[in-house]
């Protein structure tokens, strides 16, 4: 539930107000809100949208502490994202700005978890758990500069829409993509590198296996 700023004391007896009248949910703010349109850059492409901001308190959360909210409109009558920062120097534009910036952190710790498997580590001291994850981070940083360097062609995104036809506006490898390139390139040099002769049909399978199960 949220708060008007606590008034100034009154200097009457008694212990001074720790918040104010009550605003009430979000949607009851944005009911009376004052939205403004301003210019956005987020997910690489510069937007407008309308927003509004009101200085106030969380007290449940954050107690007498002030916070802002920031309410964001992409449209008039559009739904609305309430926005709430202990930021109260920043720009309004910038503070959606970054709220939008997260995704690409968010899809970063997917990947290191899901991915990489950082997330199925069965580890139990605290200090495993702490090289665990820092090394996750390792080896998905190591994976995209390889493939940004040396990994990538203009092919890879092509053939992973054929395969996955349902990735209509695909149009940038994702590090699924990446990680694909890195094992069949680690599989190619394991199997062809120092073998200059025909291989046998029993190695031949043996790579089909091993390039199937690398996109898997």
């Amino acid at each position: 539930m949220l708060y008007h700023r606590a008034p100034a004391p009154t200097g009457k007896r008694g212990r001074p107000r720790c918040k104010g009248e009550r605003i009430g949910t979000p949607a009851q703010a944005g009911a009376e809100a004052v939205f403004q349109t301003v210019s956005v850059a987020r997910y690489g492409r510069t937007d407008t949208v309308r927003v509004a901001v009101l200085n106030c308190l969380w007290y449940g959360v954050f107690g007498p502490q002030p916070v802002r909210m920031i309410l964001v409109r992409d449209r008039e009558t559009g739904p609305m994202l309430a926005l709430v920062t202990t930021d109260l120097g920043t720009a309004a534009a910038d503070l959606v700005a970054r709220y939008a910036a997260r995704w690409a952190i968010e899809v970063t710790f997917f990947d290191t978890r899901q991915t990489l498997g950082v997330g199925q580590a069965r580890n139990r001291t605290a200090q495993a758990v702490n090289r665990t994850w820092a090394f996750g981070m390792y080896i998905y940083t190591i994976v995209v500069l390889w493939y940004a360097m040396h990994g990538h062609q203009c092919g890879i995104v092509a053939e992973r829409r054929i395969h996955a036809p349902w990735y209509l506006s695909k149009t940038d490898p994702s590090f699924a993509d990446m990680l694909t390139t890195l094992r069949r390139t680690l599989i190619a040099a394991r199997f062809m590198g120092s073998r200059p002769a025909q291989p046998t049909n029993a190695e031949i399978r043996q790579v089909q296996r091993a390039w199937a199960l690398a996109a898997a």
